[in-house]
């Protein structure tokens, strides 16, 4: 299906820049706005180094075998990054309760994720269909058996479907965490068939009484934690365990060709608030954030997701989710063909350590659990609100909660800033997110407007409608391939590639200038979860002052998630509190609004 989708198109180098000064000018002074606009000039020139790149990407996007002209954009802004992945990339989702225990929803998480791998294998997962239109299913390849890999550069991740690993994943077993210990359990039999409900828990209750009684060897120092390192540095640690012993080989493969993880835990955390905080970067040595999908189960039957986001998006994961949630485990399992089989087989993994290596996973723990304490977050619930609450007073659910952010956002610091919304381009062949810049000069209009005293309610509400509807006019035009960060980035990324052998050997100046680093400065950075299935959806922030705002927004309720660096955790936290005034007040004005003649 997926080479009968159209190509994302290319923008020209003249739309781009158009776009981009459009985009960029709301936050700038006249002076930054002028200085943007010359250095724009100078880079889409006649000969200038604009028009060298952008040519240079045309052929790419020309070649035989390229799906698309972000074919390499994609590995460079997600396996480029050097920081860790663990809070700053991977994302988590909180599921609704069951009231089960603890082993038997992991179970049949098990069950569920087994039977999905079992009709994906037979391709028997129907495209997502948005407004009829299908949508890409390439991410489904990277659900089960995929691990991303350290590398002292850049990252590379290992998978099925690709020349090392043709067709589905033939692993038979998962890797299960518990107090640090790991263990392979095999949950498919021999001929691939899956191990009945009831086995699968005897098997997670066969870990649990072993790492109860008899912690595995190497549970006082979990490698686990090795992978909340900054890439190069888990490169090098990586290559150590290798060099040292030669049993770590077995026990890395074993851990990433595992179908996926499961992560169980000993406790129960107090509220809502922990719970999603320990699905984000909970630790402990309990977790392998660079394995693609992380199930997290506590000791109260609690669950959720972490999940790896170099080749899985949020869109992605949701409709893993939402199928495994929809349907009870029993019915999961009998679909799958599941029957019992005895026990499964079940191995503790061992890594083999000196004291070196030892101290590098201590020192790791130590690292990051700080930098965890150096992270505020807050859960924000509207159970009286929702998008059937925005529908009714004439507004797209999405354009009110943004233009809510940004009266907050106002409030709470007193300017406007940068802010990112993720939207989804899966009508397109490969297609993933592209990068949206939420304030316009509508939405600038509107919340001055909600800031004047001398606005009356009518102004306010033609203020607000026009920045909705220049919400909605900017959000199709990023479906639609029409935005300007990602093609002047991956422009960017081909000059510090292959600059010297194009003629261009120094990055352009427009990389510098006021509205291309302004724009991307992000105050918030935003992105949406809908799903019955999901409590909440969270992610860290993106910079030293940036509020990373993940929303459930459902008919009858609205959910988010605030991430911000503790240094700044004041100004999160007024930002919430505003924000429940914003939605209050922009309600009450919409609600008091003349009927439409």
């Amino acid at each position: 299906m997926e080479d009968t989708l159209p190509r994302v198109p290319l923008p020209s180098l003249e739309e781009s820049c158009t776009r981009f000064l459009a985009w960029c000018a709301p936050l700038l002074t006249d002076e930054q706005r002028a200085a943007t606009e010359a250095e724009v000039a100078a880079y889409q020139r006649p000969g200038g180094p604009g028009r060298v790149l952008q040519a240079a990407l045309e052929e790419y996007d020309a070649t035989d075998g390229v799906h698309s002209w972000l074919d390499t954009f994609w590995p460079y802004r997600y396996l480029g990054r050097r920081d860790r992945i663990a809070l700053n990339a991977n994302f988590f989702f909180l599921f609704q309760d069951t009231g089960q225990s603890q082993l038997a929803r992991a179970a049949g998480l098990i069950a569920a994720s087994l039977h999905y791998k079992h009709r994906l294998d037979g391709e028997r997962i129907p495209p997502v269909l948005l407004r009829d239109r299908p949508q890409t299913m390439e991410q489904n390849k990277f659900l089960f058996s995929t691990t991303r890999i350290p590398g002292a550069e850049q990252d590379t991740v290992r998978a099925p479907y690709t020349k090392e690993w043709p067709g589905p994943s033939d692993a038979r077993h998962i890797v299960v965490f518990f107090r640090g210990g790991m263990f392979t359990l095999d949950v498919l039999g021999p001929d691939g068939v899956p191990h009945s409900l009831d086995e699968l828990e005897a098997g997670l209750h066969a870990v649990v009484s072993a790492g109860t009684q008899a912690p595995p060897a190497g549970a006082d120092a979990p490698v686990g934690h090795l992978t909340t390192m900054a890439r190069a540095e888990w490169a090098a640690a990586r290559e150590s365990l290798l060099a040292h012993h030669p049993d770590n080989a077995a026990t890395l493969d074993a851990v990433e060709t595992a179908l996926f993880c499961v992560c169980l835990e000993d406790f129960a955390p107090v509220d809502t608030q922990q719970t999603c905080d320990e699905l984000l970067y909970g630790d402990r040595g309990n977790r392998w954030f660079d394995k693609a999908v992380s199930f997290v189960v506590f000791a109260d039957g609690r669950a959720g997701i972490n999940v790896e986001h170099c080749d899985l998006d949020g869109t992605t994961i949701l409709s893993f989710v939402d199928d495994l949630l929809a349907t009870p485990a029993e019915e999961h399992s009998r679909r799958s063909g599941a029957r019992p089989q005895g026990l499964p087989a079940l191995k503790p993994l061992t890594f083999h350590l000196d004291d070196a290596l030892r101290e590098k996973v201590h020192s790791a723990a130590e690292a990051f659990a700080r930098y965890g304490a150096d992270t505020a977050t807050r859960t924000v619930a509207f159970d009286d609100f929702g998008a059937d609450t925005a529908k009714s007073l004439g507004l797209s659910p999405d354009a009110f909660v943004q233009l809510a952010y940004q009266l907050a956002h106002q409030r709470a610091k007193g300017h406007l800033g940068a802010t990112y919304e993720s939207i989804a381009t899966r009508q397109w062949r490969r297609g993933r997110t592209e990068a949206m810049r939420v304030v316009t000069p509508e939405i600038a209009a509107f919340v001055a407007a909600m800031q004047d005293p001398a606005a009356d309610a009518e102004a306010r509400r033609t203020a607000l409608r026009a920045a909705a509807d220049a919400h909605v006019a900017r959000a199709r035009q990023c479906q639609a391939g029409d935005a300007p960060e990602q093609h002047l980035w991956e422009l960017e990324l081909i000059q510090r590639r292959r600059g010297p052998a194009l003629g261009v050997p120094e990055q352009p100046a427009l990389y510098r200038s006021p509205g291309w680093q302004i724009m991307r400065d992000d105050y918030l950075s935003t992105s949406s979860a809908p799903s019955r299935h999901i409590q909440y959806f969270g992610f860290g922030s993106t910079s030293s002052r940036c509020i990373g705002v993940a929303y459930v927004l459902l008919p009858d309720r609205f959910h988010l998630y605030l991430s911000t660096p503790r240094a700044v955790a004041a100004p999160m936290h007024t930002f919430a509190e505003h924000l429940r005034e914003a939605v209050h007040e922009l309600r009450e004005l919409l609600s008091t609004a003349h009927p439409a003649s």
